[in-house]
């Protein structure tokens, strides 16, 4: 029993002593910037450029693109001549069915959302880079787009801003 008491203290004390031993460092935000550098970013609004439109969703895009970068980074929003310049437009937001049911009738409708983007980063050319971003989400054909469109395009909206961060500033 002595043994054994001795055994879970030494145990104890060797993962004490790894743990204060080791130092590991993490960004959660996956961002990846020389803020020696890099300082400002200009995000230009991006006008909704497709044949099918839901008004609320250029404003939710641009504001939560903003978010994103304001919340993730130290980077100052400004409106011209910033380090980094994000610029674009909404080119696509569609719907198609997704699956049929065994009666052959829709059972679910994918709605997509597509963005163009050009970036140009100042202070290192050779990221320079113009893509394009898609998102999707589906929904029951049950339902009506009305009645999910604004938690649909929220997600994508959602999704989107993350891609387009993490292909701008994260280099992932």
């Amino acid at each position: 029993m002595d043994w054994t008491n001795k055994l879970r203290t030494l145990c104890g004390l060797a993962m004490v002593m790894l743990l204060v031993a080791c130092s590991v460092s993490y960004k959660f935000n996956g961002a990846s910037i020389d803020y020696t550098k890099t300082k400002t970013i200009q995000i230009a609004d991006f006008p909704i450029r497709s044949a099918y439109v839901w008004g609320p969703m250029g404003p939710m895009f641009n504001n939560q693109l903003k978010d994103e970068f304001a919340n993730h980074t130290r980077l100052e929003q400004v409106r011209r001549n910033g380090d980094l310049k994000i610029e674009g437009e909404i080119t696509q937001y569609q719907q198609r069915n997704k699956s049929v049911s065994s009666e052959g009738y829709s059972a679910q409708t994918e709605l997509s959302m597509t963005v163009n983007v050009r970036f140009t980063n100042n202070t290192n050319h050779k990221e320079d880079f113009e893509r394009q971003f898609t998102a999707s989400a589906t929904y029951e054909t049950t339902r009506s787009l009305n009645s999910v469109q604004e938690e649909l395009v929220t997600q994508m909206v959602k999704d989107l801003c993350e891609q387009i961060f993490n292909a701008t500033v994260a280099n992932w």
